[in-house]
């Protein structure tokens, strides 16, 4: 049994910055995309607070976000990392597994990342991610460092979108059909 308590809030201003972002995309019709809520069942309330201060999970979330963009299904999950290096024990295996298979299906998932101490984010391929994945799998490092990443997929932001992430994607997709 998984528990949660306010340490479980670490990433909301990335999140909340993704959610600004994807009600700007749905405004222009450009994708529509939902954050995937994490079933909790809560424990503890403080009732003046009137907040949740002890819950457990109900079972294990796939990823963050799941939509569509221009008829394109798309997943992704978005972490926070305040160092150069970003330890892939941030993304559970259940959630490399629901991504593979959601790709299997004809859909693109990916990762974003924003390396809080740089102010740099970053659109992980799930084909990037998987490649660190399986050398940790086969005993290699259980991380990855920043200078490993193809900086195409930096994300930047542009047009009032905080994190103009469908470029990247975009990207994602164009290099994908050359394959």
């Amino acid at each position: 049994m998984a528990y949660w308590n306010s340490r479980g809030l670490r990433g909301s201003s990335l999140e909340e910055l993704v959610n600004i972002t994807n009600d700007k995309y749905r405004e222009q019709k450009l994708a529509l995309i939902q954050k995937v809520p994490t079933p909790i069942t809560p424990i503890r309330i403080d009732k003046e607070k009137r907040h949740i201060t002890l819950a457990y999970f109900e079972k294990k979330s796939t990823v963050d976000y799941i939509g569509a963009v221009q008829g394109i299904p798309v997943c992704f999950d978005a972490k926070e990392c305040a160092t150069d290096t970003f330890a892939l024990q941030n993304i559970h295996e259940h959630q490399v597994e629901f991504m593979r298979e959601f790709e299997e299906q004809g859909g693109v998932s990916f990762v974003l990342i924003y390396y809080s101490h740089r102010d740099f984010y970053y659109y992980l391929r799930l084909e990037e991610l998987l490649k660190f994945w399986q050398r940790c799998i086969n005993g290699g490092r259980k991380s990855f460092r920043i200078e490993e990443l193809d900086l195409d997929y930096e994300i930047t932001c542009k047009n009032s979108i905080y994190i103009h992430y469908l470029e990247a994607l975009n990207l994602d997709i164009t290099r994908r059909s050359k394959i």
